[in-house]
């Protein structure tokens, strides 16, 4: 990866933004956090219990059959709040797209305090998109303070966190080059983007720039589904209990965008990217036998060919992405890894917030997993994806 930008405001005091945190404030964080043996699984009131004399709050260090492994967080979400208020946001308003604790200025000692507890060494940040309304001007002053905020985040903890650039995808000529300024300059990891972009699926040929550069730049996507995809083109039928708009609406969105980005071609044009998926990629992956039957069931639904004008079986396009490790049991990360290669799985918690606090659990008591593969989805791959030292 690139040389990771010095900042000249690593060590100044809290701004406004995210990342200004001097070098006192992050001295006091890791020595709260603590840096003790841990054993490596077990909830940590199990963990508590089996060592009463120690700090329940000590870093937590995973171990695999005994070794030692890096534990990388690719979902991990936080918020700029000088660049949401220029789209008239304020961190700290109802909704949970401004919950308080996504600032890492004012909820540090705490985010890092949860990631010792649950044994992540690494949080790969990312900014759910907001902006895509945005005209060209204002776009790139939100991306801009974004970018360079998140770039001085990682440089004041470059062991605990790295980041994904935030891009203007409803601009694809501008996103490119801001993702590649990402990379080059400011020495993020790749970028985030949402499911679909005021409408539009992400597989639009006008989107061809982004995903090019992408390719070229050989770094990863991470992609995040958002209440402007189908949960708002569902809302009538998602409404009452349950928090539908989110249960299903979130993953049907990202299902629906891996289905388009398959059999538009995008991943034929640009078989070198790499793609990260929230949430386990929806309902994809459990039920990819079906995309493989549609096209030969209805051949007139895809002209050009057996599966329309793509080149491999739809379901064999699965084990070219990547797939956070979201999906609740032990039970669904076996299948989920049967599905699309345990190779191809990486931890993510949706931290902060609280759908799991027990994601190494979950990987650790997966049977059918082999220690090597448990390791890889626990850190190993996410390092190698996103340059991070083991």
């Amino acid at each position: 990866m690139t040389t990771r930008m010095t900042p000249s405001k690593a060590t100044a005091g809290i701004e406004s933004g995210i990342a200004f945190v001097n070098c006192q404030m992050l001295e006091a964080a890791r020595s709260q956090a603590g840096t003790t043996n841990a054993i490596a699984s077990g909830s940590p009131s199990q963990r508590k219990r089996a060592n009463p004399g120690r700090d329940p709050h000590a870093r937590r260090k995973v171990r695999v059959k005994g070794r030692r492994t890096k534990v990388v967080d690719v979902h991990a979400h936080c918020a700029v709040a000088e660049a949401m208020a220029l789209m008239g946001m304020t961190l700290g308003a109802p909704g949970p797209s401004t919950r308080p604790d996504l600032s890492v200025v004012t909820h540090l000692s705490e985010r890092l305090r949860a990631m010792d507890e649950q044994g992540i060494d690494v949080q790969a940040l990312s900014i759910n998109p907001y902006w895509y309304e945005a005209e060209r001007d204002l776009a790139e002053q939100i991306i801009r303070i974004q970018n360079e905020k998140l770039a001085e985040l990682c440089a004041a903890q470059p062991e605990r966190f790295v980041a994904f650039a935030t891009v203007a995808l409803q601009h694809p000529d501008l996103a490119a080059r801001q993702l590649e300024e990402g990379v080059r300059k400011y020495g993020l990891r790749g970028a985030a983007i949402g499911g679909s972009v005021n409408g539009e699926e992400i597989s639009d040929p006008k989107f061809n720039p982004f995903w090019k550069k992408a390719e070229d730049l050989g770094v990863l996507i991470f992609i995040h589904p958002q209440p402007t995809g189908a949960t708002s083109t569902l809302a009538s039928r998602l409404k009452g209990n349950g928090f539908l708009d989110n249960v299903i609406g979130y993953p049907l969105e990202t299902t629906i965008a891996l289905s388009h980005l398959i059999f538009e071609g995008t991943l034929d044009r640009f078989p070198g990217l790499r793609i990260c998926a929230a949430h386990g990629g929806g309902f994809l992956p459990s039920y990819a036998a079906r995309s493989d039957r549609g096209c030969l069931t209805l051949p007139a639904r895809c002209p050009g060919g057996t599966y329309g004008g793509i080149k491999k079986k739809p379901s064999e396009y699965l084990r070219q992405m990547y797939y956070d490790t979201m999906v609740f049991t032990a039970e669904g990360l076996r299948h989920l890894a049967a599905e699309v290669g345990a190779s191809q799985l990486v931890l993510g918690t949706d931290f902060p917030y609280p759908w799991t606090k027990t994601a190494v659990e979950h990987v650790l008591s997966t049977r059918g997993l082999t220690d090597i593969q448990k390791a890889n989805i626990l850190g190993k791959t996410a390092a190698r994806l996103l340059g991070i030292d083991e």
